[in-house]
């Protein structure tokens, strides 16, 4: 069942994984929503403006500081999202990896952000998909509506690196086509929703 397919992706067991740590201390999760916070705030106070780490750096609250961005984002960074998607070792998962694999941390960590910030989008998506019996083309037009709303109430962080769309609807895209629909199109196509 699709459904279950989408509940279990790469990235969703990625968020899973991280979300679910409830300890105070050393809750990474905690410290990359910290960064996520930033990177939102200053793509929608300055549209258009690149964001560099030190930017970032100065918008985390409380106390942002460069060895944690780098902790966060980077080719070195601990878990992540593309490093889930490289080790799960599938097609479409390597795609997505090649297609979000940043040289720029600052890039990385806005991936990572759209995913967190598109998220409760999601959520409400598989909660739709799961109560009503609809049709293929029906389900691509839920995400790609649930991706419109994000995109309208984010505007700045929808269009930052060149209109990439978060990576977790990429991967619902590849799933709900189950397999005639390669990663790299799907990001395709929904990167041109997002230019509309």
């Amino acid at each position: 069942m699709i459904t279950m397919d989408l509940q279990h992706t790469v990235i969703g067991d990625w968020h899973a994984r991280l979300s679910a740590n409830r300890s105070p201390r050393r809750n990474h999760w905690h410290t990359k929503i910290v960064y996520f916070q930033a990177v939102t705030e200053l793509l929608a106070a300055r549209p258009g403006t690149p964001l560099t780490w030190k930017s970032v750096v100065a918008a985390a609250r409380p106390h942002g500081c460069r060895s944690t961005f780098y902790e966060v984002a980077g080719a070195h960074a601990r878990h992540r999202m593309v490093d889930d998607l490289i080790a799960a070792g599938t097609p479409d998962a390597i795609q997505l990896a090649l297609r979000y694999l940043r040289t720029d941390p600052v890039e990385q960590l806005i991936d990572e952000t759209k995913v967190w910030s598109y998220w409760p989008y999601r959520t409400r998506l598989l909660d739709r998909l799961a109560s009503t019996d609809l049709t293929p083309t029906e389900q691509e037009h839920e995400l790609v509506e649930s991706l419109h709303t994000w995109s309208r109430r984010h505007e700045a962080l929808a269009a930052a690196v060149n209109h990439s769309p978060p990576a977790c609807a990429v991967e619902d895209l590849t799933v709900l086509h189950q397999g005639r629909l390669a990663a790299m199109r799907a990001a395709g196509k929904l990167s041109e929703v997002l230019r509309a």
